[in-house]
């Protein structure tokens, strides 16, 4: 039967078929084989026309590489430029400070304006020729050569600097600096720099030269609470932008380098040097003659004679950032002109300012520290004051509510606490004190102390670093049976991530990233989340979100907006008696632990101190059952101090402004605690010799309880007035639509 299969026809040509295919598939490879060759020898003989040796081979492999690094630089370009063209993103980004704010501190005093001023209408082409030229001569004097970066103007200003071992010229063109101010933070760092270069191309995009000057003069700081030429021309000299003389340009245009060194209503002698520099600068540029500004020099402008009074301009920064979320988020209507009455304690604002200062200038120098910040806050979240650096006119970077740095051991109380909540540690509950290492690190405590077991309250009060570690272990290991305890290292992330989860619930918002070292407060936290959280330490557990807005007017008295009403509730986040046992933990830390220097007389207070690695920062934190406060100093490049702890002069500023904070006030205790006020004798008691305590007494003021039922009267008034008014609008409305019944002829004729 196979021979048959073998011989039959079918079989023969399915053979001959895979014969046939195959000879196809050879001849075919055969084929593209010699297609590809022949091409091939066409590319070469081709090349080979292009090839080239010597010194033309040289600028060949420079062009090819300087290429391939063109296009890899433009993909990181495109990369870096993203976050600032995200700044972009809202299509009303110039529309970003169309709000206008009269803004009211907590009595009804008038205590600034933010957002833009209806003189800032005045066309470019009605300002002086010698103002424009002052401006140009000394921020950017080729402002209508370059496309937003002067590479050229940055050179020179390096130079100029480098001769003089100072800053003496700015390397920032007016367009980077216009995207400051409308886009970006006056926070110093390299992220911010990119930024802001990327930005100043992309306005130039977008608007043109003359725009850009014109909103560059409108919106920049000048001093005095003043924001643009024309506000500083009537607060400095009391005319309009347009009366202003070559004498009186100059000196503003002196301003924007440094607003408060330089405004003359603080110091006259040195707006007056700074104006003579920029004279010096229009004639080096070409812009004038000598002889054109000779009068000027021997005429310097002379300001009008204003009361020196400190503008709050941290709280209305805060206070303006606030109103503006607000607005976007569609609370305020369609409404721009607002008049806002805020939780600021102006008096207060004023002390605290004036305590930062007098310890940094008495003891900056000592510990090498060279700014400060500090915060007081209502238990409810209500902002009373808010310190923000040193000078707000060299720079607006608001240290208070912007800055991210280490809390250290301010930190620990969110540790202690979450190891509470486990139900397996109480104040007299015995911790291990002694070493503890997580894998190959091995916290210490500060000065190399050593201890064993000892109570809980004993180790927060001496702030063991390596208790704070054990605990975050034993809070770890909290979830798993007792047969099944798993490694430290397992435990410890565990118990990190539950604490981190508690920090957050009480108001933490920056990223805490997970380390080893979390617990002794590694990671960067903001100092108005900080005390966001201590205030629901102070509260009892509840959840607050600071604000200063209390209440927001329209442009017609009409209240559009109450925090008590349209506010965010507070909410429970932690149990109440979790709260009341960390705080009488953290009242011994004052009491009789690291924070000493912060006891209040006759208040009841608690806290906790803060250092970190290296003495970058250190903190204060603490409340009584009135306020709120925190307090830190550092520098601004992260350099070390000289030994400064939070129980040194953070913990002596903060008694300082809460000891001025509470006169008055109807005192309570933190919540949860019932000890009685302290008698502190004061003698030998380390504190800040501020000089301008004398003038710093507090204004006589309603007793709290009756300030409360004003205020309850004040919203009932407001309200019943409201009502009238709609009701009179119905009325008129009826009255409207019953004479619309009425027949024509039956209505009573109108009087000729």
């Amino acid at each position: 039967m196979f021979d048959a299969l073998r011989h039959s026809k079918l079989v023969k040509r399915i053979g001959w078929f895979f014969l046939a295919l195959d000879a196809w598939v050879n001849t075919c490879l055969y084929q593209s084989h010699q297609t590809l060759r022949d091409r091939y020898e066409s590319y070469v003989t081709a090349m080979d026309r292009f090839h080239v040796a010597g010194w033309r081979r040289v600028c060949v492999e420079l062009a090819c590489e300087g290429l391939t690094l063109g296009v890899g630089g433009s993909i990181v370009m495109l990369i870096l430029a993203m976050p600032a063209f995200i700044e972009t993103s809202d299509e009303d980004w110039l529309k970003k400070q169309d709000l206008a704010i009269t803004f009211l501190d907590r009595y009804g005093q008038d205590v600034g304006r933010r957002g833009i001023r209806h003189d800032d209408t005045v066309p470019l082409s009605a300002f002086p020729d010698h103002l424009i030229k002052a401006v140009l001569a000394t921020e950017d004097r080729r402002f209508y050569e370059h496309w937003g970066i002067d590479p050229i103007g940055t050179f020179r200003a390096l130079s100029v600097n480098a001769r003089s071992s100072s800053v003496v010229q700015g390397g920032s063109s007016i367009t980077q600096q216009l995207a400051k101010n409308l886009f970006l933070t006056n926070e110093r760092s390299l992220e911010r720099k990119i930024k802001e270069a990327f930005l100043a191309l992309w306005l130039e995009c977008h608007l043109t030269k003359p725009q850009i000057l014109k909103l560059y003069l409108d919106r920049a700081y000048m001093g005095g609470g003043n924001f643009g030429v024309q506000a500083a021309a009537d607060f400095y000299f009391d005319k309009k932008v347009t009366e202003l003389t070559l004498a009186e340009s100059a000196m503003l245009a002196g301003l924007f380098k440094a607003p408060t060194k330089f405004a003359p209503h603080i110091n006259l002698p040195a707006a007056r040097a700074r104006a003579n520099d920029v004279l010096n600068n229009i004639v080096n540029a070409g812009f004038m003659t000598e002889g054109q500004v000779f009068a000027a020099r021997k005429s310097p402008g002379t300001p009008v004679v204003r009361q020196r009074e400190a503008s709050p301009d941290w709280y209305l920064d805060f206070a303006f950032e606030e109103a503006r979320k607000l607005a976007q988020a569609g609370k305020l209507g369609d409404e721009r002109v607002l008049t806002i009455r805020t939780a600021l304690d102006s008096n207060l604002q004023r002390h605290s300012e004036s305590v930062i200062e007098e310890a940094l200038r008495q003891s900056g120098k000592q510990f090498r520290a060279s700014q400060g910040a500090a915060i007081v806050m209502e238990p409810n979240g209500a902002v009373r004051a808010i310190v923000g650096g040193r000078d707000y006119g060299a720079s607006q970077f608001n240290r208070a509510t912007d800055a991210t740095r280490q809390p250290g051991s301010s930190f620990k109380p969110f540790v202690y606490l979450t190891a509470m909540m486990t139900g397996r540690f109480h104040r007299e509950t015995l911790v291990n004190g002694g070493g503890i290492c997580l894998g190959s690190w091995c916290p210490h405590n500060y000065g190399g102390a050593s201890a064993g077991q000892l109570p809980m309250v004993v180790a927060l009060q001496k702030s063991l670093n390596t208790v704070a570690v054990w605990l975050s272990v034993q809070i770890g290991r909290a979830d798993f049976p007792a047969n099944k305890y798993p490694g430290d290292w397992i435990a410890a992330q565990v118990g990190r991530a539950k604490i981190v989860e508690n920090a957050r619930k009480m108001g933490i918002t920056t990223p805490l990233t997970d380390t080893v070292s979390l617990p002794l407060g590694a990671g960067d936290v903001k100092m108005i989340d900080m005390a966001a959280a201590y205030a629901a330490f102070a509260n009892g557990g509840k959840r607050v979100y600071p604000f200063a807005a209390t209440e927001i007017q329209n442009s017609r008295g009409q209240i559009i907006y109450r925090a008590s009403r349209d506010g965010p509730a507070l909410e429970q986040v932690i149990p109440a008696d979790k709260i009341a046992e960390m705080n009488n933990l953290l009242k011994e830390v004052v009491a009789g632990g690291t924070a000493t220097a912060a006891r209040l007389e006759g208040v009841v207070a608690a806290g906790k101190t803060g250092t970190t690695n290296a003495y970058h920062d250190a903190w204060f934190d603490g409340f009584t059952g009135n306020l709120v406060g925190s307090v830190w100093f550092g520098n601004d490049d992260y350099s070390s101090m000289n030994n400064m702890t939070g129980g040194s002069l953070p913990a002596r500023s903060w008694h300082a402004i809460m000891s001025y904070a509470h006169e008055g006030l109807e005192l309570k205790n933190p919540y949860g605690v019932l000890d009685v006020p302290p008698k502190i004798n004061l003698v030998n008691r380390p504190k800040i010799n501020n000089p301008l305590a004398a003038q710093a007494q507090k204004p006589a003021t309603l007793n709290p309880h009756y300030t409360k039922r004003l205020d309850q009267l004040e919203t009932l008034f407001s309200d019943a007035k409201s009502q009238a008014d709609s009701q009179a609008a119905l009325i008129a409305t009826a009255k409207g639509r019953r004479a619309d019944l009425i027949p024509a002829e039956d209505q009573p004729e109108k009087p000729d």
